[in-house]
């Protein structure tokens, strides 16, 4: 982990919004606030936007009755005199109107970016989390242990609330807990966190970043610039390895985290309970109970390491151990993440439609044996081989449904041969009620019926909350 001077697009720099020429790229929930933050501060604001739809134009109505020019279906020209491009985050690299950017000198931030360089002088200092999965309940989960502490905070960022907004907000926070995108990191170069985690990476969004090594890097950026720590999960190299090679502030520590024994500076878990021998005198030899596995809700492997995570970022922050526990003991997660439907004669019942990828579905297939498992639906160009190999042993049974489910079919055919399968070619909504009925036919006492696609729901729904609601009220309707 190397120390030096903070980069040229660094915080301090300043940039006179008054009379530029500033282009939003997206209408939406980040281009909607830019462009009237960018207004407000005087600036010359263009929006373009690629869709012409009727949200689109109602959208548009109301910029331009603020005095913004908005154009619609025309994404791709860099319009003249541009000498600033704010970002929505989804926006790929390679669109034409970056590469006309580049060839043009004309810098390009995202939303966070901007929030970033808005903010006031005794602005709240961020505390931030990335990675492939876990990071809005890890999240969720550090906002209510720095409310526990007595802090003024809010979660933010990718999270759906706008960085923008809490930024510029009327209300006054000590601290902020802010769930940062690969996407929204690519576009933040000059983002210094007080402390940040990189929870895990696997392939994901490669079509966007266009290689696992784009994609990494710009997870790394979290770490640069940190002041206090940097938090890495001690069971993936890859992002111990991020650290390593993150330009840091002096005095800057590398803490980790592990579901096993902690060594010093890490957070671990020892007969049951949540322990920190990061952020205690002689951490050689002492160690800080802060909770019991049993405070985490749900306790699975995988929430349990977001546990960890969100404590260690809290105890960078100078947060109690009693906060820690008490913030755990107060945290809900939201719907369709490891969520306990129902028991039906003695099989649990269990929804985790959010396992829209196969790491995350790998994660919760580790927290339950044996399984029927519920997969399938969008693949995203991924792969099944390595879950289904190592999640073979656990299986009872699968139920497959969606447009791509003769890619985990034949993974289980090579990985899992023993293991019944139930392969669903319906897409109406019956679908789901049939699934779950087959996958009550395969399962037996003590057994868990899991929803965990590895895949994106849009084939079938609007989105993975859908998708979960399905399976929750055919659960409900198979108990009734």
């Amino acid at each position: 982990m190397g120390s030096g001077q903070v980069t040229s697009s660094a915080p301090s720099e300043s940039f006179a919004f008054q009379g530029r020429h500033v282009t939003v790229a997206g209408l939406g929930v980040s281009g909607i606030p830019a462009a009237k933050a960018l207004h407000a501060r005087g600036a010359l604001v263009t929006v373009v936007n690629d869709g012409d739809d009727a949200r689109a134009r109602e959208q548009a109505a109301q910029l331009e009755a603020l005095g913004i020019t908005v154009r619609l279906g025309d994404g791709a020209t860099l319009p003249q005199g541009t000498e600033l491009i704010v970002t929505a985050p989804g926006w790929k690299p390679d669109k034409p109107l970056f590469l006309a950017a580049g060839e043009a000198g004309v810098p390009v931030w995202g939303d966070v970016e901007l929030a970033w360089r808005l903010r006031g002088p005794d602005a709240a200092p961020w505390l931030a989390v990335t990675g492939t999965n876990g990071k809005t309940t890890t999240v969720q989960m550090l906002a209510s242990i720095l409310t526990a502490a007595g802090l003024r905070t809010a979660a933010v960022g990718n999270i759906g609330v706008s960085l923008l907004d809490a930024v510029l907000g009327e209300e006054r926070h000590d601290v902020l807990a802010v769930e940062l995108s690969s996407y929204q990191l690519h576009w933040a170069p000059s983002v210094r966190a007080h402390s940040a985690v990189v929870l895990n990476l696997a392939p994901d969004h490669l079509d966007w970043h266009g290689s696992m090594e784009a994609y990494a890097r710009d997870k790394g950026r979290i770490y640069e610039g940190n002041r206090v720590a940097c938090v890495y999960n001690a069971a993936d190299r890859a992002t111990e390895d991020l650290v390593r090679e993150a330009d840091v502030e002096e005095g800057c520590r590398a803490v980790g985290f592990t579901l096993g024994t902690p060594g010093p500076s890490q957070l671990g878990v020892v007969d049951g309970i949540l322990v920190d021998r990061a952020f205690v005198e002689n951490r050689q030899k002492n160690a800080q109970e802060l909770a019991q596995v049993s405070d985490v809700n749900p306790p699975a492997p995988h929430n349990i390491a977001n546990a960890l995570a969100a404590a260690a970022l809290a105890r960078a922050f100078g947060v109690p151990a009693t906060a820690v526990r008490d913030g755990l003991r107060a945290f809900r997660p939201d719907a369709h993440r490891i969520a306990h439907v129902a028991d039906i004669d003695g099989v649990a019942y269990v929804d985790d439609s959010k396992a829209t990828n196969t790491h995350a579905a790998e994660a919760s297939l580790a927290a339950y044996e044996p399984i029927v498992w519920i997969a399938g639906g969008l693949a995203k160009g991924a792969t099944f081989d390595e879950l289904v190999a190592r999640s073979a042993k656990r299986l009872r049974g699968a139920v497959l449904i969606g447009a791509d489910r003769a890619l985990i079919r034949e993974a289980l055919a090579r990985h899992a041969p023993e293991v019944p399968v139930v392969d669903l070619d319906r897409t109406d909504t019956g679908a789901m009620l049939q699934a779950v009925t087959q996958a009550k036919r395969l399962a037996r006492p003590g057994d868990t019926v899991l929803l965990a696609p590895a895949c994106a729901s849009m084939d079938m729904f609007t989105n993975y909350n859908q998708r979960g609601d399905a399976f929750a009220a055919a659960v409900r309707e198979l108990g009734a």
